[in-house]
């Protein structure tokens, strides 16, 4: 079927409307059909039309100008080779539902394309998965690598839901400081200990971390004495800033959990800030990263951070910091 390009779009007579109604290629326009370059690409390469003065590379050269060209074909194709309807549109593509079509069905998932060296805005990714749930869509990654090799991620904005109570004390606790570190003279079974608040250094001292330490000092359920006097939460904040630059962020993530009645843990050996427990259960069910606003992360980090939490069976959440809230970004690999 012969198809003409009209300096934009490649455009197929009436004929063409057999590829809308069996296939759901491109857009009626009147007594013609418009299609988007990925399609009248892909319905080249599996010699289903013609189009006047160029072949297949020609074409491919002619919009290969276009920022990420070549990859959304590439993602195109390989959505179209695993038998769903895929149509240019909010983002990079809308897919529909297997079986399902323009006219007479439901897109499933709003796709963007990125390369494994594309920044990740946690701030604007976080504007645009709220925006395809309330279109009622998954919001999905399509990355090519390097090899042009594609790995598709769901992402969700997670409202975590509580799961216990926050730290409750009818006075505080008197507390040193060391370092960073408060120090509480305290027998061992006490129900900040129970709470898994603090390392117990022998029977009868119990050692808080600076996270633990200002999380516990805004509760009132610590107080913390340097050279005799009494110190706030922000002075601790600024005495523990001097060894941590991301101790704002940490703590703030920190207490967020806390609130909810999560657990969190150091995540250290899993190369982020921390691992998350539901209540007391034996092993932790997430990886937390805390993202201060208006941080850009390369798409391969991120990618790094999803296949370590999926190999240890564990979610990997980014918790993105906003002036007066947290927002949890979930990553989660998924096949089409």
């Amino acid at each position: 079927m012969l198809a003409t390009f009209d300096g934009t779009w490649v455009r197929l007579g009436g004929e063409g409307r057999t590829f809308y109604e069996q296939g759901g290629y491109g857009r009626p326009e009147g007594t013609s059909l418009r299609l988007s370059p990925e399609e009248a690409l892909y319905l080249m390469e599996r010699g289903k039309i013609d189009v006047k003065d160029f072949d297949f590379d020609a074409l491919l050269g002619l919009f290969a100008g276009q920022p990420n060209f070549v990859r959304r074909y590439l993602v195109y194709r390989d959505i179209r080779e695993r038998g769903y309807v895929v149509q240019p549109g909010p983002h990079d593509f809308r897919v529909f539902r297997r079986g399902h079509k323009p006219g007479v069905g439901r897109s499933q998932y709003l796709i963007r394309v990125l390369s494994e060296r594309d920044l990740v805005d946690f701030e604007q990714l976080g504007q645009d998965v709220l925006a395809a749930v309330n279109m009622r869509k998954q919001y999905l990654l399509a990355v090519v690598d390097d090899e042009d090799e594609l790995t598709y991620y769901e992402v969700r904005v997670q409202d975590l839901p509580g799961v216990g109570e926050p730290a409750r004390c009818d006075r505080p606790i008197e507390a040193s400081l060391f370092g960073t570190y408060a120090l509480a003279h305290l027998p061992p079974g006490t129900p900040l200990e129970e709470g898994w608040y603090g390392k117990r250094l022998d029977p009868e001292r119990l050692l808080f971390r600076p996270v633990e330490s200002i999380y516990l000092m805004q509760k009132g359920c610590l107080a913390v004495t340097r050279d005799g006097g009494r110190m706030t939460a922000e002075e601790f904040r600024g005495v523990a800033a001097e060894k941590d630059i991301e101790i704002r962020e940490k703590e703030r993530v920190f207490s967020d959990l806390r609130e909810k009645g999560y657990i969190p843990r150091t995540g250290y050996k899993f190369g982020h800030h921390f691992r998350v427990y539901s209540g007391k259960k034996t092993h932790s069910e997430m990886l937390v990263h805390a993202v201060p606003s208006r941080t850009s992360t390369p798409m391969s980090a991120v990618s790094r951070s999803v296949r370590l939490a999926h190999s240890v069976k564990k979610k990997m959440l980014f918790a993105c910091i906003y002036n007066s809230d947290i927002g949890y970004i979930e990553f989660a690999r998924i096949k089409l």
